[in-house]
């Protein structure tokens, strides 16, 4: 599978104040206000929409394909439910602090279930 496969937007339109950082931030922190838009970064399908996982708050995972999956953590409020198909740049959720100190959002791409740094698949801003 080829990375450039899934043509990946960013999540949200805030300042990343978080890096990548294997040990402690498995993706992006992006600062932002309460209800600001949060956007599939790419087509798939959603497999969890909820906020049973500890520590992520309202969480949504897109599933982009056998490879990739991507999360967006804390929102304030869900848009989409399990098993809804997405569409790159749909609007998925708001922004919100749910679990955190602050209003940011929490991005991860996963390949095979191993977290890999956004930063190098999302395009330059």
């Amino acid at each position: 599978m080829d990375v450039d496969a899934i043509a990946w937007i960013w999540p949200a339109a805030g300042p990343v104040i978080a890096g990548f950082d294997e040990g402690r931030n498995k993706g992006l922190t992006i600062a932002g206000k309460a209800g600001d838009p949060v956007v599939a970064a790419g087509d798939g399908r959603v497999v969890y929409a909820g906020s049973s996982l500890r520590g992520y708050g309202n969480l949504v995972i897109v599933k982009h394909n056998e490879v990739f999956l991507t999360a967006y953590a804390h929102n304030q409020t869900l848009l989409v439910k399990d098993d809804q198909v997405v569409f790159r740049g749909q609007k998925i959720a708001e922004m919100g602090s749910t679990d955190a100190q602050r209003v940011q959002l929490h991005f991860e791409i996963r390949r095979q279930g191993k977290p890999v740094d956004p930063a190098q698949l999302l395009p330059p801003r």
